[in-house]
């Protein structure tokens, strides 16, 4: 009985047909390009040594949202853990006041 899958199995994803190195999206270069130079993330709070994110510097929030109206997240934005939390509930607060939008079409 060496090599028979059972029904669990199948329905588990183990003992799949294809070998680890077969299967789609694995391996290989990563997103984002071949390995060429990233430009450095740096936290533009940090530089500018501003003490708090201010709501209502809507232009500035607005580098922060995507074309989606999400957040976006430290490690694309480059900001530090600290001001990424500041960040947070500016844009919160700039929605909750109708600054910026909670969603785009």
């Amino acid at each position: 009985m060496t090599g028979d899958k059972t029904s669990a199995d199948r329905f588990n994803g183990r003992g799949g047909d294809k070998d680890k190195d077969e299967r789609p999206g694995r391996g290989g270069m990563r997103r984002g390009g071949a390995g060429g130079k990233r430009r450095p993330k740096f936290c533009y709070y940090c530089v500018e040594k501003a003490e708090r994110v201010d709501y209502k510097d809507v232009e500035k929030l607005r580098k922060y949202v995507s074309e989606r109206g999400k957040i976006v997240p430290r490690r694309i934005s480059g900001s530090c853990a600290k001001h990424q939390r500041q960040l947070t509930e500016a844009i919160k607060r700039a929605r909750f006041m109708a600054l910026l939008p909670f969603s785009l079409d």
